[in-house]
């Protein structure tokens, strides 16, 4: 969550914030932190980057309040310039996209406003700058075509903004303020990104810095070239759609730029599409409990800035947070208004009582939190490049995926080394553990899970899965719950130590006996078994999976079937 504030007067002079308007701003999700005559305080959710500026947040302020209602449109024509993302980018960094905003006024003011959003985008929207990075230049300080390409950082020569002088690529991490606050993001990549015009004049050095020559706006700019780099291209277009609609609101006209990536595709950009959902009036009267008819829809739509018709809704493309139909019926319930909703018992009486697998698992998160492990919570997909840095094989892929994560995860070890490769240059050592569910294809075909990397028997391997009943026969996905233990730097007897410790808690022995595992080392891997079932695997991450994650420490792991290890308990 972020906090923004913005200057009250200009706020007025285009929403008055009278006793009613105050009262209705938290109920558009966005609490008033505080009120002065001089300023106001919002919360700003993550799911809402959109709203971090002044104009991006009354664009919908006056949607929500009836006063512009409806998809808000904006011009663009071609510029006729290019942009060439090239194939010696290293393959952290290998997409650019960029566009033209002309007949801009700024003051001192309007350029803290930008650079505000410019920072908030990159710490929320573009993770700390992790995902991706933004830049603006004033637009006749460079000459196109522009090329976005790699080079060895020893060879890049030019002044990083507000620098004193010209340093080199690796000279800016460990000199300049800017560089060595995100330069962990970089210094392991043989090549660093830089913007260079037809001149070969370097612009920047994404995500890190700007040139001080070429790459600052001041009060004599009026039109700017606005650049995004970074990891994933959807991500990368939607904080660029929100930041030149925001240039736009500012009274600038868009132009687009050719931007041609290193696959060969081309793109005028920004693109500025509305995108496009089914919305069912009988789904969401379900889930909201309310009583709507279809002529109910499109006001309410409206009011949250969609164009709705006919079952179809058109939503800007600056929107981050509709991904399903269900972000839709949310804005439909916000729209309606949360404090219209009347509260209903249910005509039924029931007696609630805990279930008791949970309760399994809360005992072991504290049992394993007291061992001073973090706790992980992370997502049930993971990205494709990730499987295949982990050489799974036969994936469960889901239907129109609206980011990168697309395969259903079959291990929580990935989602794990995502985690240590994200804080490599964190504190050590990192142990962490998360209990959380994986998926294989029904019957144990198809994909190798936690549960067939176990060697199961084919009796086995066909059971109803544990705990919820047999679900697979209907969606062919087979789902179990796992503990997984991640250790950093640490090897076998470490991750024995923390086993043993665990099961004389439980009050259970185990026997192991060894094994192999697609991810783990030879000789230092073991089989969990308990009164010969078998449960799960200990062992070394192999040095191949390390290399593809980029990993400088050596790893250790424990993976136990929960749902086996419950039934043996309750038993």
């Amino acid at each position: 969550m972020a906090n923004v504030t913005f200057p009250r007067k200009a706020f007025e002079k285009e929403v008055k914030l009278t006793p009613q308007v105050i009262e209705r701003i938290p109920f558009f999700s966005t609490p008033l932190e505080s009120l002065t005559p001089d300023e106001i305080e919002l919360e700003i959710f993550p799911d809402r980057p959109d709203l971090l500026s002044m104009q991006g947040y009354l664009r919908g302020l006056k949607a929500f309040l009836g006063k512009e209602t409806g998809l808000k449109e904006y011009k663009t024509k071609s510029s006729g310039e290019k942009l060439k993302v090239d194939k010696s980018l290293p393959k952290e960094w290998p997409y650019a996209y960029a566009c033209i905003v002309k007949n801009l006024k700024f003051d001192d003011d309007r350029i803290k406003e930008i650079i505000d959003l410019q920072e908030k985008l990159g710490a929320t929207l573009l993770r700390r700058r992790k995902k991706g990075g933004l830049g603006l230049y004033p637009l006749e300080k460079i000459t196109f075509p522009i090329t976005f390409k790699g080079l060895d950082p020893n060879k890049i020569n030019f002044r990083p903004l507000e620098g004193p002088k010209e340093l080199t690529g690796r000279q800016i991490l460990s000199r300049h303020p800017t560089g060595r606050a995100y330069g962990h993001l970089v210094e392991d990549w043989p090549k660093f990104p830089i913007f260079v015009d037809a001149k070969g004049v370097i612009m920047s050095m994404p995500p890190i810095i700007n040139s001080h020559e070429v790459g600052k706006i001041d009060e004599t700019t009026t039109s700017v070239f606005l650049e995004v780099t970074g990891t994933d291209p959807l991500t990368l277009q939607k904080a660029l759609s929100i930041m030149v609609t925001t240039l736009a609101d500012l009274g600038g006209t868009i132009e687009t730029i050719e931007c041609t990536q290193q696959t060969g595709e081309k793109q005028n950009i920004p693109d500025l599409t509305p995108q496009k959902n089914k919305l069912s009036l009988e789904n969401t009267n379900k889930l909201l409990g309310l009583d709507l008819k279809e002529k109910d829809l499109a006001p309410l739509l409206a009011k949250m800035g969609h164009d709705y018709k006919n079952g179809s809704v058109k939503s800007p493309a600056w929107r981050t947070d509709i991904l399903h139909e269900v972000d839709l019926i949310e804005d439909v319930a916000i729209a309606y208004g949360y404090d219209t909703f009347v509260p209903q018992i249910p005509d039924i009486s029931t007696v609630g009582q805990e279930d008791p697998q949970e309760v399994f698992h809360t005992r072991l998160a504290n049992l394993l939190t007291g061992l001073n492990l973090t706790e992980l919570n992370t997502f049930h997909l993971i990205k494709l490049e990730e499987a295949d840095r982990m050489g799974t094989k036969d994936t469960i892929e889901t239907e129109e995926s609206k980011t990168d994560y697309k395969l259903l995860r079959s291990d929580l070890l990935t989602p794990a080394l995502r985690i240590l490769q994200e804080n490599k240059n964190a504190d050590y050592p990192q142990n962490l553990f998360e209990i959380g569910t994986v998926f294989e294809k029904a019957g144990g075909v198809g994909r190798r899970s936690e549960q067939g990397a176990m060697r199961r028997n084919s009796k086995q391997a066909h059971e109803a899965p544990f705990g919820g009943g047999d679900t697979s026969s209907e969606t062919g996905v087979k789902e179990t719950e796992i503990l997984q233990i991640t250790l950093t730097p640490s090897n076998f007897t470490e991750a024995k130590q923390h086993l043993d410790t665990l099961f004389q808690a439980l009050d259970l022995h185990y026997d192991l006996e060894e094994t192999e595992h697609e991810h783990l080392v030879p000789g230092r891997t073991g089989l969990i078994k308990v009164d010969n079932t078998e449960i799960g695997h200990i062992g070394e991450a192999h040095p191949r999976i390390l290399k593809a994650w980029g990993l400088k420490f050596p790893v250790a792991s424990i993976t136990l079937n929960l749902d086996e290890l419950f039934k043996l308990i309750k038993g």
